[in-house]
């Protein structure tokens, strides 16, 4: 019996199945940078300012309108993961908190009862190319977590695990192991209130890279979880006896051993594992609870409220030209990379 239950293309967002609600995948080229970090005006000209959501000239300006990016806007109800593979991302949020992170760094955010934050891709680079490949995941948070008080942390590059297979044609797999266990192999805690703070919940957040006709077996798991593979580069794979091509996500048997043998080039995946929260979802936009009255009122608190306010002097705040990777708390503690 195959392990695959389905194949589908991917789309933006990309689809995922409970505990998690979608995946936003975003890889630009961005010409060099200006003095206010983004591209000069030139660039900018022909898009949409605002709602930029359709490549020109390999990128995206999204909701920026002179640095790319995600301008302050309110979260309710579940987590982002943030996995910035190239290029980095500029935090600011109503909590007071901070950061600069990218190149292999995440970020880990429980929205709770709510925050404001920002996302801004600076160009740093004057003299060439900024190429940014970030995924934001949206993990939900149960019903008695939807209004937990909000946290923040950094998972820095040089402190999230690895775990390396070499099959005995000497091919490499790499494993990144940003939340749960691979063969020993444990990601750095998840957050506090989150879903994945629970080893029976088995939610595994990862990034494969396979060398070219690498074989490797992901491991069997629970039978009442949902797991999902997303191939974002290279040309081919199979699994067991499915040939499947680049840029599909393939849904899979929980509790089956599945053997992955890749194509003729490098190939990058990420793969995404956990116990449904089986609870139901209403969502408006950034706020997701369980019923439309729930919704209503997260409007209303909103409105009234604003989650805090907005202590930065502008909504697509950057950091300095010369800021290295770092992270500020909203206790105040501050770390540097």
């Amino acid at each position: 019996m195959t392990p695959v239950l389905s194949i589908k293309p991917l789309a933006f967002p990309w689809e995922t199945k409970d505990p998690f609600l979608f995946c936003a995948f975003h890889e630009d080229i961005y010409p060099p940078g200006n003095d206010q970090l983004g591209p000069e005006p030139s660039w900018l000209q022909g898009r949409t300012l605002g709602q930029d959501f359709e490549i020109k000239d390999g990128f995206r300006m999204y909701h920026g309108t002179k640095v790319p990016g995600f301008p302050s806007h309110p979260h309710r109800g579940f987590e982002t993961v943030t996995i910035a593979q190239k290029g980095l991302v500029d935090h600011s949020d109503s909590l007071g908190a901070a950061g600069r992170f990218g190149n292999g760094d995440v970020q880990w955010m429980t929205a709770g009862r709510g925050v404001q934050h920002c996302e801004m891709f600076p160009l740093l680079n004057k003299e060439g190319t900024n190429p940014l490949l970030m995924f934001q995941i949206w993990l939900n948070l149960p019903r008695e977590k939807k209004l937990t008080t909000p946290h923040f942390a950094m998972l820095w590059n040089e402190q999230i695990p690895k775990h390396h297979h070499q099959d005995t044609k000497g091919n490499q797999t790499e494993i990144t192991v940003i939340a749960g266990i691979l063969d020993g192999t444990i990601g750095l805690p998840p957050a506090p209130d989150s879903w994945a703070s629970n080893p029976a919940n088995e939610v595994c957040i990862w990034t494969i890279k396979m060398d070219p006709e690498a074989e490797w077996v992901l491991p069997a798991a629970g039978s009442d979880l949902n797991r999902s593979l997303y191939c974002y580069k290279g040309t081919s794979f199979h699994i067991a006896d499915t040939g499947i091509s680049n840029d599909h996500v393939v849904t899979l048997l929980s509790n089956e051993r599945v053997k992955i043998t890749n194509g003729q080039t490098e190939s990058h995946f990420l793969f995404l594992q956990g116990k449904p929260i089986n609870e139901p979802v209403a969502q408006y936009g950034p706020f997701v609870m369980n019923n439309d009255a729930e919704i209503q009122q997260t409007i209303r608190e909103y409105q009234q409220t604003q989650f805090g306010g907005w202590p930065w002097p502008k909504t697509d705040h950057t950091h300095g030209a010369n800021d290295g990777r770092f992270a500020k708390y909203a206790d105040g503690r501050i770390e540097k990379k």
